[in-house]
């Protein structure tokens, strides 16, 4: 009897493993290379320093650029996945494909095509094979999530400790090397820490902080209580630990971090835009600056919800 049940636990162990092997499937021949990298580019306590920018927008790239030249700060540019460019067949592989075994899920958004013409239909996360993404979840948002794990790709196998990540919409408000002094105090005091967000908070079109209070939920995943996401927690003057946020224009990743968040997008797949899904993975230490060093700039246009580069 013990070994039937050690058998038993064993063809169970493997049934789940095949059903998480169909949502890892593909993901990562989407990861676009870092091309033509330079030599390691970091400040103090930060290894090597990445800007996500379209091919059709440099003149975002350019403007990053000058705002970190007073400070002797050179990313390199990580020519982003262009969500709009992406083939279909991605869009197939992509998302969270429904099979049998998995409960029917909520509203949700298919990418579908007929006569050669593509269309968003929303429906009931039920069909067998189709690939689910939340509600509106547009192209542009899947390349701008393709860019971030990317770029995570490429410095795991590059060995980094510490990465910072910025997108081409940033601020500089004060000095940013001033963050290898505070990464000291993080790496004394929480050594476990995952992200660094580089300013207190993401800012609206009219340069509010926009907070984020509410949660969604994941197909698949399972969430904390709302509590949980919601803490926020001083860790000294500087820093304090978050349970969530919104925006992605400026994060610092310690090895731990990105490897949860391989993990994670690997195995789950896409679903979410990338700064409503990071908050959620399991076990992930996130903190944020109490002032802003570099932030967002507000108002600034976006090429997430629409291609707005084809119209200048």
């Amino acid at each position: 009897m013990k070994a039937l049940s050690k058998i038993n636990i064993f063809l169970c162990l493997l049934f789940f493993s095949s059903c998480f092997c169909t949502l890892d499937a593909g993901i990562e021949k989407y990861f676009k290379k870092a091309e033509n990298k330079p030599e390691p580019n970091g400040i103090g306590n930060i290894d090597f320093i990445y800007v996500i920018n379209l091919d059709p927008r440099p003149e975002r790239y350019l403007r990053t650029m000058k705002a970190l030249e007073p400070f002797g700060i050179h990313p390199y540019r990580f020519s982003a996945v262009n969500g709009w460019k992406l083939p279909f067949e991605a869009l197939d592989e992509l998302g969270i494909v429904y099979d049998s075994w998995m409960p029917k899920g909520p509203i949700c958004s298919v990418y579908r095509h007929v006569d050669n013409k593509e269309y968003m239909s929303f429906e009931i996360m039920k069909e067998e094979g189709v690939a689910y993404y939340c509600h509106s979840l547009s192209r542009g948002a899947i390349g701008c999530l393709l860019s971030h794990l990317s770029i995570l790709q490429d410095a795991y196998d590059s060995g980094y400790k510490t990465i910072w990540i910025m997108e081409d919409d940033i601020k500089v408000i004060s000095n940013p090397r001033e963050l290898s002094f505070l990464l000291n105090g993080l790496n004394r005091q929480a050594p476990d820490w995952d992200i660094l967000f580089t300013d207190n908070e993401i800012k609206g079109g009219d340069g509010k902080p926009v907070p984020c209070t509410v949660i969604r939920p994941r197909p698949l995943v399972h969430l904390q209580p709302l509590d949980y996401y919601l803490r926020r927690t001083p860790l000294n003057a500087d820093l304090t630990k978050i349970g969530m946020r919104f925006g992605s224009a400026s994060m610092i990743i310690n090895r731990s971090g990105i490897k949860k968040l391989l993990d994670f997008f690997i195995t789950y797949k896409v679903y979410f835009p990338y700064d409503i899904d990071y908050f959620l993975v399991p076990g992930i230490n996130i903190y944020a600056c109490n002032k802003d060093i570099v932030t967002n700039i507000h108002g600034g246009d976006s090429d997430n919800g629409s291609p707005t580069y084809l119209d200048k």
